[in-house]
């Protein structure tokens, strides 16, 4: 699906990608006006995305707020997603894929033990999203649900879930603009059924107007 509802044209950098390694994470600054640039390199691959405000992480991302507001659970390019406080973080300008969950946790060693417990334990997204973040202040208790770009979780008309292989190729992308200051973080996801079995790279990289990089900024600018 190549969704372009409500994109705009924006100037593209031409700075290189970081990557992420498979199921591991990282965190990062984004500044108010930049674009976060999310790649599936190999296809098949989820990526947990958090956001918290960086002038005061107790505001985070929120999947209630953001389903009240967008009116919606299917959200792609022209949707924003917004705070615990009722404040717009980000806004999709582009989405190649319009396939995205945002009703699941960050997978976590109780999810390996629970749906999984004939593989080894693995710390997860959630695990990897803590030590990432507590650099920033951010407490393990504090992650909330992600926005999980890429993952695939139909809804039946009965109101049960199933999560199924990303839709993604290899090349699909998402861009999200910052609407406020905010403290970044993100995954290439370890859950099996997230994934289709397989652990793959995510990569990503900040497009920024021409400005002087702060502290705690990515490097890709």
């Amino acid at each position: 699906m190549n969704s372009d509802k409500g994109a705009r044209t924006e100037a593209r950098s031409t700075a290189a990608f970081n990557r992420i390694g498979p199921r591991s994470g990282t965190a990062f600054r984004l500044a108010k006006g930049d674009i976060l640039h999310v790649v599936d390199p190999e296809g098949g691959q989820v990526g947990d995305l958090l956001a918290f405000a960086a002038d005061d992480v107790r505001e985070l991302l929120s999947n209630g707020r953001t389903f009240d507001y967008e009116e919606t659970i299917r959200l792609t390019a022209g949707n924003r997603l917004w705070s615990n406080r009722s404040r717009a973080m980000l806004e999709i300008v582009e989405d190649s894929v319009g396939v995205h969950d945002f009703l699941l946790t960050p997978c976590s060693e109780a999810t390996f033990r629970h749906f999984y417990p004939a593989k080894p334990v693995h710390r997860g997204c959630f695990g990897n999203l803590a030590e990432a973040l507590a650099p920033f202040g951010i407490e393990p208790d504090a992650i909330p649900v992600a926005f999980n770009l890429f993952m695939n979780v139909p809804v039946s008309p009965n109101g049960t879930i199933e999560v199924l292989p990303p839709p993604t190729r290899p090349g699909d992308h998402i861009r999200l603009r910052a609407l406020c200051d905010l403290v970044i973080g993100l995954t290439a996801c370890s859950a099996y059924d997230s994934c289709g079995g397989t652990f793959k790279p995510i990569d990503y990289r900040v497009e920024t107007a021409n400005r002087p990089r702060r502290n705690g900024e990515d490097k890709s600018t």
